[in-house]
């Protein structure tokens, strides 16, 4: 049987592609990243798709547009674009988020299974599953931000802050929309002889604190060196009371 070889391709094919034994449809279309149905619309005269043989020549169609979703998540990292060879899984490693997560964001990909290049996926935002005990807040990264500036804007450490999100697989790479948990600025030491502990509450202030506890403004501000900024306390933060001076 003499190969068949298509006279023209249409427009904006990628390429002539020679059958080789073991080859199908399928399998062509997914190596090339185009659809079935494109494949076998660009070739009629392979008059039945299911039977090819080796020396046919079939035109490749250009890859289409992807498949672009309807809407994106709140608070999603961004969108991405498929590119060859990609991979659910590898996607997901990529940016960060569990492969569920990034599924679950994307239902227009109706076979996970299945990528083509051009392809536009929602890659959604690394949440914190829970956070620690005794932390100020969550806090959603804005572009620009990195750990250290979002440490220094709550006034803690760079390593707490790295050490309260074990979700954010490397540190130095922050995406918008990503959710960090805040730890607590607790002090390390107490100085000798000080009262106890105090946990912020909302609406507290060091001044309404000290009055609290009937000690001076002073003497509370110096006994909380990690509280950098004495006009500016979190729920949560704890600091040490210092006794009345006799």
């Amino acid at each position: 049987m003499q190969p068949r070889i298509p006279s023209t391709c249409p427009p904006g094919f990628q390429a002539r592609y020679t059958i080789v034994s073991g080859d199908t449809m399928f399998f062509i279309a997914r190596r090339f990243g185009v659809s079935l149905e494109s494949l076998i619309a660009a070739n009629p005269h392979i008059t039945n798709p299911n039977l090819i043989f080796p020396g046919d020549v079939l035109c490749v169609p250009g890859v289409a547009d992807g498949r672009i979703p309807a809407t994106c998540p709140p608070g999603f990292q961004g969108l991405y674009t498929v590119q060859p060879g990609d991979t659910m899984f590898f996607i997901a490693r990529r940016f960060g988020v569990s492969l569920e997560s990034l599924i679950a964001a994307n239902p227009h990909i109706t076979d996970p299974d299945v990528l083509f290049p051009g392809d536009m996926l929602c890659v959604p935002s690394r949440v914190p599953v829970t956070c620690p005990p005794g932390f100020q807040g969550r806090y959603t990264v804005q572009p620009g931000d990195t750990m250290f500036s979002i440490a220094q804007m709550f006034g803690v450490s760079l390593e707490s802050l790295i050490a309260a999100n074990p979700h954010i697989t490397d540190p130095d790479v922050l995406f918008p929309g990503d959710v960090l948990c805040v730890p607590s600025r607790e002090p390390v030491t107490c100085p000798p002889g000080f009262k106890g502990r105090y946990t912020v509450q909302p609406g507290d202030t060091m001044f309404s604190i000290a009055q609290m506890f009937g000690v001076s403004l002073e003497a509370l501000i110096a006994a909380n060196p990690q509280i950098t900024d004495p006009n500016i306390l979190f729920p949560g933060d704890v600091l040490c009371v210092p006794f009345l001076a006799g």
